[in-house]
């Protein structure tokens, strides 16, 4: 079995383990405690990748030489042992090859998620909390850290928008499969006739970044502005001008940060989703353009839902691109979606190629 080279290339892996060692060796890195910390996150990360692959490796080949000794001496005695030693070595081999699929420059990488309600007014609002709620069942399944940067209620209910951070091994090669445009179909609970509402939410997701090539900021390019907190936050959020709102002028984005009492921490939490939201926009950009080079482009918009949840007259959730489908919906509502995220990375290894 070959690990070394291609998509997960050992050798070089173990470089930048040692390479990121080095650094956390020294004491002049914790006089900055946010690039120490990221330091050692994905040290860790990397580490645990190499540790794993060498561990399989070592079973495999262990397996390799017992198998061989087996069929040497004619000795049956541990046939079903090392049946079943090959069945579970099959599984782990699947699962960590499964893992090679997450080989873009930033899968590795912490993620923002936001949602934003789209047409469908009242509804639009509560499937857009509805969505909210989904993704942080999900990251807590997997054992992620989310924290809700900042939130915008409802007129009547749920959310108008959020965006969450959602840190983990490989959150955004994971949660990249959830962005696009989310439908609804549904009886809605907001009208007094009960009638079938269609209802659409648009979710983006961007990696967390300090520093990426694609991507250049100019001072001057941004208009900063401070307010009062409010919403969630608890006792104190609100009483300062802490909350932030930065506009980049050249592409018109706007990001806000309110989650922190402190007006610095969320002008730094704010740039890093507006780095993230420029980067996933070129990574798009060239996204787009190795699709109108095979003729294939479609622009997405809230006409091109990539993810339907039907709740009436029947239940299913299919999803548009995969033709991944499954009638539980409330499982899927309950954060159960690694059928619909691996489903569309294996179709994006072939869509993109």
């Amino acid at each position: 079995m070959k690990i070394s080279g291609g998509i997960f290339d050992l050798v070089a892996k173990q470089q930048e383990v040692d390479g990121l060692e080095q650094r956390a060796a020294d004491p002049d890195l914790w006089n900055d405690p946010g690039e120490a910390q990221r330091i050692m996150q994905r040290l860790t990360r990397l580490k645990q990748d190499v540790e794993q692959w060498n561990e399989l490796a070592a079973r495999l080949t262990s397996l390799a030489e017992l198998i061989e000794l087996t069929v040497a001496e004619e000795d049956e005695t541990f046939r079903d042992e090392i049946g079943a030693d090959i069945n579970t070595a099959r599984q782990e081999l699947e699962r960590r090859e499964f893992a090679l699929l997450l080989n873009g420059n930033y899968d590795d990488h912490d993620t923002f998620l936001s949602i934003q309600a789209g047409m469908g007014g009242t509804d639009a609002q509560d499937w857009a909390e509805m969505l909210l709620r989904m993704y942080i069942r999900w990251a807590e399944k997997h054992n992620y850290q989310v924290t809700v940067v900042d939130e915008s209620p409802g007129d009547e209910a749920g959310i108008k928008s959020v965006t969450l951070e959602v840190r983990g091994p490989y959150a955004y090669g994971y949660a990249k499969a959830e962005a696009g445009v989310h439908r609804l179909i549904r009886l809605s609970p907001f009208n007094s006739a009960h009638t079938r509402q269609t209802s659409f939410a648009r979710v983006e997701v961007m990696p967390e970044v300090d520093e990426a090539p694609e991507v250049v900021i100019n001072p001057d390019d941004l208009r900063i502005d401070v307010y009062r907190s409010g919403g969630r936050g608890g006792q104190g959020v609100n009483t300062t001008d802490s909350a932030v709102r930065l506009t980049h002028i050249p592409t018109g984005i706007i990001v806000s940060c309110q989650n922190e009492r402190s007006q610095i921490q969320n002008k730094e939490t704010a740039m890093r989703v507006l780095r993230g939201r420029l980067l996933e926009r070129e990574l798009q950009r060239q996204r787009e353009e190795r699709l109108r080079l095979r003729g294939e482009y479609r622009k997405a918009d809230f006409g091109s839902q990539m993810r339907t949840y039907y709740l009436h007259p029947s239940t299913l959730v299919k999803d548009h691109r995969t033709d991944t489908e499954t009638s539980n919906v409330q499982t899927v509502l309950d954060g159960e979606l690694d059928e619909f995220i691996e489903a569309y990375l294996r179709w994006s290894m072939t869509s993109e190629v």
